[in-house]
């Protein structure tokens, strides 16, 4: 009993808060861009998903549907281009940059039509 340590409070701990979300100014940059494509009509609904590895951003075209659009943040980077990317409701990487107003600029959010 007398090899025990109390480790609540304990400065020699060292916890790292690590914020997993999109920061102020991102959102702001995001959400001023759904809000252009909702008066449009192309985009009618959005989704947030969370996790360690990344957020996104999800965008619909109906509720029911699959997400048209994700913007993603990666916070495990392999690539510094990796940090923000866009992908399309399979999964297919868009675009990739590592300033999320540049990404944004880049994609072009239109209508995606199949040809046969």
């Amino acid at each position: 009993m007398n090899h025990l340590k109390l480790i609540i409070k304990n400065p020699n701990l060292v916890t790292k808060k690590v914020n997993h979300f999109f920061n102020k100014s991102e959102l702001r940059i995001i959400l001023n861009l759904y809000s252009k494509m909702v008066s449009k009509g192309f985009w009618k609904d959005y989704g947030l998903n969370i996790s360690k590895e990344e957020v996104s951003f999800d965008v619909y075209k109906r509720a029911s549907e699959n997400a048209e659009f994700r913007i993603h943040k990666n916070f495990k980077l392999k690539n510094k281009n990796l940090k923000y990317f866009t992908s399309d409701s399979r999964g297919n990487i868009l675009n990739m940059s590592k300033n999320l107003e540049e990404l944004l600029y880049k994609t072009k959010f239109k209508k995606l039509k199949l040809v046969n």
